[in-house]
């Protein structure tokens, strides 16, 4: 394969339509919307249970390193093999590489977190992978992302206040 084709199959491209006009997108509006109340309702009933990133070395990694290698990973690598693989099919309004790419995603949080805190990453992925097949890019799947982590360990330090 040809390594622009590559790119292209994989999302390490610009999104469609290009320059930043993806991000007044609704299906990027309302995942950063739909996050708010997820948060709210999170610090509500798990409160102090939830653990926030200490030291910035730890914000960074959180915030910034571990969603940029997630979704190169998981929606650009394996979401881009597995898109070319399925043709396009899907199991309702969902793709079958999106649920693919969930189940490998679940999968790698349950090596690394309890049960309940890993099967709640099955919704976000399923919102990424979506942005990623919307506009054929991996870039609006790793902003939400980033937000996503970022209101999360937000969420956490504060009911920890």
């Amino acid at each position: 394969m040809h390594v622009s084709a590559w790119r292209v199959d994989c999302g390490f491209v610009r999104p469609c339509p290009g320059g930043w006009s993806w991000l007044s997108d609704a299906h990027v509006a309302a995942a950063l919307l739909v996050a708010v109340p997820v948060w709210l309702v999170l610090g509500a009933i798990v409160g102090d249970r939830m653990r926030a990133p200490i030291g910035w070395s730890t914000w960074l990694s959180f915030v910034l390193l571990q969603p940029l290698i997630e979704e190169f990973a998981f929606r650009g690598v394996l979401q881009g093999l597995l898109l070319r693989r399925s043709r396009g099919r899907v199991a309702g309004p969902i793709s079958l590489a999106n649920l693919g790419t969930t189940v490998a995603f679940v999968t790698l949080h349950l090596m690394a977190q309890p049960p309940p805190w890993a099967l709640a990453v099955a919704v976000p992925s399923l919102v990424f992978g979506h942005l990623r097949e919307r506009f054929g890019s991996v870039l609006p799947a790793v902003f939400v992302h980033i937000v996503y982590n970022a209101g999360f360990g937000m969420t956490a330090w504060w009911v920890q206040r």
